[in-house]
């Protein structure tokens, strides 16, 4: 079997497109990969396409050996452009292995540790501005069975807090807390925003709250500043989203950053290097809950990850979606009692509709974090797309 060349799609999904892979050979198997780069889409397929010439005419089962030579070759080691592009590839290479041994992907990584994983949900807060409007749709979401509910209060502030939107923030987090109580984990997203003394200003008004993590409340540029912060705070601290490959860890786990990691498969280099990282992150018992707020296929490769992964404790779930997600592609997720089925369909266990997707062409979408509209998350028809 030999690997003939690689298309690419994107998909408008409202907040962001979805970048998606597809790996052709000559046997007639094919797999499915997504590189989805938030805001920088066009400039992940450029780079997908420039990979297509290491791997053509290649052995798509020696994954390995591809990614080496073509994470070497790039020169300009890492980043997410180029680990993006790597990933979506080597997922659909897993996928390519999988059926062609008729085996799910996570058969091939050491076999299953379990058969569902528990979920927080993200977007739950869809269209809510005041603390009342968080709080009804905290309800709802813990209807649905959710085990936690994460989102990002915090207005559009960048590096400072004024003391008005950090009363706000805080507000809303209460009302939260207040109509929620202990039935869920209650997850405060950073997104990156802060300098460290307002990070540890607002890590030590979350103590009220009991928090799970305060995830990213720095820029994840300085390890050092986050390991500081880390050891100053008493809430938990979550982080990784933005680093690519296990280079990128070896700091991180040596300067002690983070109590949870959260690598993106569509980001981190694929599956293989997310299982590596989740290795080291084991050997000193951290738990890894993997960002995971993109598309279905890589809903699909990290839910294989969740399934062979013994330290893998949260699968992070966005809470609904746009209304064709399961018209672009034949997911099939099972959410029960707050937990996501994993497939045993061979390789993902997913596959796309190359009609479908191109009734939804890209469209450019530029970050929302700092512009005040952060709960813009959803179009008004959006809904649930896992099966109860």
């Amino acid at each position: 079997m030999k690997v003939t060349g690689i298309k690419t799609f994107i998909c408008h999904a409202f907040r962001t497109n979805w970048v998606f892979v597809k790996v052709m050979t000559d046997s007639g198997i094919y797999g499915v990969g997504e590189a989805t780069l938030e805001m920088r889409e066009l400039t992940v397929v450029e780079a997908i396409k420039e990979l297509e010439r290491y791997l053509v005419g290649r052995d798509p089962h020696d994954i390995e050996a591809f990614w080496h030579d073509a994470h070497r070759d790039s020169y300009w080691r890492g980043g997410p452009v180029l680990l993006s592009a790597l990933s979506g590839v080597e997922m659909a290479l897993w996928d390519i292995k999988g059926k062609d041994l008729g085996v799910p992907v996570y058969k091939l990584l050491g076999g299953k540790v379990r058969d569902k994983v528990p979920c927080y949900a993200n977007g739950w807060f869809a269209g809510a501005k005041t603390p009342d409007e968080f709080a009804q749709k905290a309800m709802l979401a813990i209807q649905q069975g959710f085990e936690g509910l994460k989102w990002d209060p915090f207005g559009k502030e960048y590096m400072n807090i004024s003391p008005q939107q950090l009363n706000e923030s805080l507000a809303c987090i209460r009302a939260v807390k207040q109509a929620v109580g202990d039935k869920v984990h209650l997850i405060i997203e950073g997104h990156g925003r802060f300098n460290v003394p307002t990070a540890a200003r607002i890590g030590r008004q979350l103590q009220e709250f009991d928090i799970l993590w305060f995830e990213e409340p720095i820029p994840p540029d300085n390890k050092k500043a986050m390991s500081w912060l880390r050891q100053q705070l008493q809430v938990p601290i979550a982080g990784g989203e933005r680093l690519y490959s296990r280079y990128d860890y070896t700091d991180y786990l040596r300067m002690e950053c983070a109590d949870f990691w959260q690598p993106d498969v569509s980001h981190v280099g694929g599956i293989m290097e997310l299982r590596k990282i989740a290795s080291m992150a084991e050997s000193s018992y951290i738990p890894v809950c993997p960002h995971n707020p993109s598309g279905p296929i890589a809903n699909a490769a990290t839910l294989q990850l969740a399934a062979c992964t013994p330290n893998f404790y949260l699968l992070e779930t966005m809470a609904s979606d746009v209304s064709y997600r399961n018209q672009i592609c034949n997911e099939e997720v099972k959410f029960e009692d707050g937990h996501m089925y994993i497939s045993d369909r061979p390789g993902l266990g997913i596959d796309i509709n190359e009609d479908e997707l191109q009734k939804y062409p890209y469209e450019c979408r530029n970050l929302r974090h700092y512009q005040g509209n952060l709960t813009d998350i959803r179009p008004k028809d959006h809904m649930e797309y896992f099966k109860k």
